[in-house]
């Protein structure tokens, strides 16, 4: 696939949970086990929505970008999809995430593995 349908797409996938964790976070977080009680965590989880948002936008802004500089960009995006594996296994296994939390470590192994693709075909 090209970067530009693979960064619109991997953009567009962290785009949405953004906006979702932004304004439903008291619909999306129970859906992982997590309690939002109060107005802390409602904002945490507004706050997360700041970086989702972010690697959105640096997904998307940099569709056109040059197969050198591709290379850098995806290798952050594999690094940044790593952490994200290791972070949600560690709350699945502690027992923060439950039920529909586990679909997290697969959803981040999987544009993990994407990213990773994309890459080798640089």
């Amino acid at each position: 696939m090209s970067n530009r349908l693979f960064l619109t797409l991997h953009g567009a996938i962290y785009g949405v949970f953004a906006l979702a964790l932004f304004f439903l976070p008291t619909l999306m977080w129970p859906m992982y086990g997590v309690e939002i009680n109060d107005q802390y965590a409602y904002f945490l989880s507004q706050h997360t929505s700041i970086f989702l948002g972010g690697i959105a936008a640096v997904s998307l802004f940099l569709r056109d970008i040059e197969p050198g500089a591709a290379r850098q960009l995806l290798k952050a995006l594999v690094t940044t999809n790593l952490l994200g594996v290791g972070i949600t296994t560690y709350a699945g296994v502690t027992g923060i995430f439950a039920g529909f939390g586990w679909s997290d470590p697969v959803f981040f192994a999987f544009l993990t593995v994407l990213s990773f693709v994309q890459l080798r075909r640089q």
